[in-house]
């Protein structure tokens, strides 16, 4: 129901239901407020049932104790859940209600909220929390009869209406009824916010194709092409705390790990999985979770200095691209030819049979078998290590039967030697004889038992993988083994780009995929379900490897070819990644809830000049100010100066001055804190704030937003080439409210 802005406000002293939703509200915080009560009171208490424990250990029995501290600690853990939970929305307990029958029951008022909350003595649900199956009814419902399944039952029940509310600092503020969530007043009032506020508020104003996407079926893999400002991100992380809300029985938190593009992105959406009920999920880049996987410390090249050689024009992409090469699924049939290389070299070592001194324990063609047919699934140390278990079992059966049928064989031997001599001496001569061999053999063979197994290992060292992969980079011999495919003019390029040891982010794929499948993927690092934000970063070989090492696909993969900015080594279609993922289910997004219609509009026709042809974004109904362009033949720190303060005037708080490299970023940063503008330079390992104009390259923006952003193009304008338009694309749509593009002509923004 498509109303004006006028027409939903609502009069809070006029309306029928005012005093009700005011009784409502109160009565809920007063409920909270006692449940925060009861629960700081449940957590004295179990606190001091675990220091009482814990003093009596030495006096009670162990037992005892230790399941009194255990059950202690679990009441306390539930009770500070509770209560963090609770306190985190005691100013904002609900969002929306609706009036909703299921058949042959009496109608409902359902509040839902972040969390829920159920009277302890009635059962009636205070606040019942978004994700829970019945709150569904109010993201995709329209009024009238409607379904909803619930662990792939459906429901079904009337929807008599939806309620939304405006609550700030425990105050009823506003309300409205509505039809469907889509350019609702709520909506409309949560894209007129700030961007630091924006990503912790909008679990209230989700639609309902985001909605879609967080709850798809959570045993699948899905992809999702998302346009710039379509809530991908935001999307994510719904889906994982709507994950561990449908499936935390079955999944720790601590399983569960989202690759974002950089720290920054990492710091910037600190604040919202607490918000949503999630912590101890495990948020990091790609490069930190290999390098912490497989144990080795690298220093790595900062890939986006790659970027911008590229960008200033001082790196030319020769046809046999070895960033795009390291990225593909060749390259990991290159190391798997590796790999097997390294498992034969192996497996040639169990040709030996295990003695036990001259007695055969096992064949050696038996363990050659077990090695590269039985256990051919598991990684190839882990199947070393099983195989050295079998010979220790082995080796403890039969060395048991060896002995035994020694000593037998010597007694059967002295007892001849004592009734087959009549010459005293003889008969003393050859029963000692026997006695000292035995004597001086048992002992021998008992001591070889021990190491029996140790002593038949030892000649399957561990690989190293990193002095491994380098060999592969920069062995003549190795590379026309391994990859005969290639020309030798390829080979030699390959050789040559890697005399110097210089490790590149594109070699990570390849050094976690050797190490997972010849060492295996510690539990600690065996994630269980991936989320991946800008996926269109990353190599098809990339996403392969964490496939395989992890023996999963339960991937959640949001991304924009649009602002595939590194294309030269990573992806430029998802088909070869629906391929990869044959489960996987394919979602597009192509509203776009950040910006305005007429910052949109200059988007799209950059948009329209890509090679990916991609549908055009379609901005959610919301006007703003035309973008400005300022003409300027040079940089002016006093221009940018005004621009910065008639954006502040108007009462935005974060402002980016975006340019298209990281040189021009400092240079720009140091100027205008020269000239006593406040700004700050915006890194990888920045914090961020809101309170300087903020300066940083096109690059690094990707992913974040801002109240308004000044786009400035002098030493470096953007040119028409697949890049460049990208990064272009990537900074017009990092605004919501206001644009200004600053340089010497509008054809440096490609205009």
């Amino acid at each position: 129901m498509s109303r004006t802005k006028q027409d939903a406000q609502v009069s809070l002293s006029q309306h029928p239901d005012f005093q009700k939703e005011v009784e409502r509200l109160n009565y809920t915080k007063e409920y909270m407020e006692d449940i925060l009560r009861k629960s700081q009171e449940d957590l004295l208490s179990a606190n001091s049932k675990i220091k009482e424990s814990m003093a009596n250990v030495e006096y009670l029995d162990s037992s005892d104790s230790f399941m009194n501290i255990l059950t202690n600690s679990r009441f306390f853990e539930l009770a500070r859940t509770q209560k963090e939970s609770l306190e985190a929305v005691r100013q904002k307990p609900y969002f929306a209600r609706i009036h909703f029958q299921r058949p042959d029951e009496a109608e409902e008022l359902l509040y839902i909220g972040k969390t829920s909350l159920i009277h302890s003595e009635t059962f009636e649900p205070i606040i019942v929390d978004w994700r829970s199956p019945v709150a569904n009814v109010y993201y995709d419902g329209r009024l009238g009869d409607v379904t909803y399944r619930v662990r792939d039952e459906e429901y079904s029940g009337h929807l008599y209406s939806k309620r939304q509310y405006k609550i700030e600092h425990g105050e009823l503020l506003g309300f409205q009824d509505i039809d469907l969530t889509t350019n609702d007043e709520l909506l409309q009032d949560a894209l007129s916010g700030k961007a630091d506020v924006r990503l912790t508020e909008i679990v209230a104003t989700i639609q309902q194709e985001q909605n879609e996407i967080i709850r798809a079926h959570l045993r699948q893999p899905i992809l999702v092409q998302g346009a710039a400002g379509s809530g991908k991100t935001t999307i994510a992380l719904h889906r994982i705390s709507y994950f561990l809300y449908t499936m935390g029985e079955h999944f720790n938190p601590e399983q569960l790990m989202i690759l974002a593009p950089n720290r920054l992105f990492i710091e910037y959406i600190a604040d919202v999985l607490p918000e949503l009920g999630v912590d101890r999920i495990c948020q990091t880049t790609y490069a930190d979770y290999v390098q912490n996987t497989i144990g080795i410390k690298l220093k790595l090249q900062n890939p986006n200095e790659h970027l911008e050689q590229i960008i200033e024009g001082n790196l030319s992409l020769p046809p046999f691209n070895i960033p795009k090469l390291k990225g593909s699924l060749q390259y990991k049939e290159i190391l798997d030819r590796l790999i097997r290389r390294h498992e034969l070299k192996l497996a040639s070592l169990f040709d030996e049979d295990v003695y036990i001194e001259k007695y055969k324990i096992m064949h050696g063609s038996h363990l050659k078998k077990l090695f590269l047919e039985e256990f051919a699934y598991m990684p190839i140390e882990k199947r070393i290590e099983r195989i050295k278990k079998i010979i220790q079992t082995e080796v403890k059966r039969k060395s048991k039967a060896v002995l035994t049928s020694l000593n037998a064989r010597y007694d059967e031997m002295i007892g001849k030697a004592l009734n087959g001599f009549r010459d005293p001496e003889k008969r003393k001569r050859n029963v000692t004889k026997f006695i000292d061999e035995r004597d001086a053999r048992i002992p021998k063979i008992k001591e070889e038992i021990k190491t029996t197994v140790s002593s038949y290992t030892r000649r399957f060292e561990k690989a190293k993988i990193k002095t491994m992969y380098r060999e592969l980079l920069t062995d003549r011999v190795l590379i026309r083994e391994i990859a005969p495919e290639w020309s030798y003019e390829e080979q030699e390029l390959f050789i040559r780009s890697h005399a110097k040891e210089k490790w590149v982010l594109e070699d990570l794929a390849a050094l976690y995929y050797l190490h997972a499948k010849i060492k295996g993927i510690k539990e600690e690092w065996k994630m269980r379900v991936v989320f991946i934000d800008e996926v269109q970063d990353y190599s098809l070989f990339q996403l392969a490897a964490l496939k395989a090492g992890l023996e999963t696909d339960m991937f959640t993969m949001v991304g924009d070819l649009a602002q595939g900015i590194h294309s030269y080594r990573s992806l430029t279609e998802w088909e070869s990644v629906q391929k990869l993922f044959p489960r996987a289910n394919y979602f597009t997004l192509q509203k776009s809830y950040r910006t305005t219609i007429e910052i949109m509009e200059i988007a799209n026709k950059i948009l329209l000049k890509m090679d990916d042809d991609l549908p055009l974004v379609e901005p959610v109904v919301r006007h703003g100010n035309p973008p400005t362009f300022l003409q300027s033949d040079k940089f002016s720190p006093s221009q940018i100066r005004e621009i910065y303060d008639a954006i502040k005037t108007n009462g935005h708080r974060s402002v980016a001055l975006i340019c298209k490299t990281t040189d021009e970023a400092n240079y720009y940063a140091e100027m205008l804190l020269e000239n006593e503008v406040e700004a700050e330079l915006l890194t990888e390992t920045s914090v961020l704030g809101q309170t300087k104009l903020l300066v940083l390259p096109s690059h690094l923006a990707k992913g974040l937003e801002f109240d308004a952003v000044i786009v400035a193009a002098f030493s470096f304008p953007y040119n028409d080439t697949s890049i460049d338009r990208k990064l272009l694309y990537v900074a017009l749509t990092r605004a919501m409210h206001e644009l200004y593009l600053v340089g010497p002509s509008e054809h440096s923004f490609l205009l």
